[in-house]
């Protein structure tokens, strides 16, 4: 039964059982139908599956407005393949992957997901941290969210040498243990689509624009399509 029709019934019904006068008599309580909209709208966006994106400005759209993000585009390309998802972008600008443990709890309780799409770690990344604290931080992310029932998609990114190729390995290959480790599903480099491409970059040549965010959403969509088909079948 679609929404259009459940509303009518429910209405008629309701009107039934409150009013048992007209129709007339029905129709002014306007309070009724409003009352009866928000809460099937409720009871059918429970219902839509969400994806949960829990990120850094990589993903929150640093300098874009909100519906440019490649989260955003990977909701509408997802319902324009008659694949219907409530995407979430819990991303922030500026985390760390200890920054996002400490809030990850409170954001899983709020938005329980079936998916997860964990993409953090470039500040780590940027400012030098330990990786290994990086590795332990995301590892505890994963965990929590697969004892939840969740499934995990994990984003990698890759960092300039600017602290050495020893540190530079270590920091990529993080993020292939962790994959290997628990069995993730995996995008190796979130802006590999764009990396060779300066014009697709923001001034401070590290933040995409809005013209690479359809790209940097395909990327990760067809690693999605592939390695979690069950869930978007």
């Amino acid at each position: 039964m679609n929404l259009v029709i459940r509303l009518k019934w429910l209405i008629s019904t309701a009107c039934a059982k409150i009013t048992r006068r007209s129709e007339k008599s029905c129709k002014a309580k306007p309070w009724l139908l409003a009352a009866l909209l928000i809460a099937s709208q409720g009871v059918f966006a429970a219902k839509t599956p969400t994806i949960l994106v829990f990120g850094d400005s990589l993903s929150a759209g640093y300098g874009l407005k909100a519906e440019q993000a490649w989260p955003r585009l990977l909701e509408t390309e997802l319902q324009r393949r008659g694949k219907s998802f409530q995407i979430i972008n819990a991303s922030v600008s500026g985390e760390t992957t200890a920054g996002g443990l400490t809030r990850f709890a409170a954001i899983q309780n709020k938005y329980p997901a079936q998916l997860l799409i964990l993409a953090l770690g470039a500040n780590d990344g940027l400012r030098g941290l330990p990786t290994q604290t990086m590795q332990d931080n995301l590892a505890k992310i994963i965990r929590s969210a697969q004892s939840k029932g969740t499934a995990v998609h994990l984003v990698g990114i890759q960092i300039p040498p600017n602290f050495g190729p020893q540190y530079t390995r270590a920091f990529t290959a993080s993020y292939q243990k962790l994959a290997k480790e628990f069995q993730l599903s995996f995008t190796p480099f979130l802006l590999a689509p764009i990396v060779h491409n300066n014009a697709l970059f923001q001034a401070d040549q590290l933040h995409p624009t809005a013209p690479a965010q359809p790209l940097i959403m395909q990327g990760v969509l067809q690693d999605l399509l592939k390695q979690q088909a069950a869930l978007f079948k």
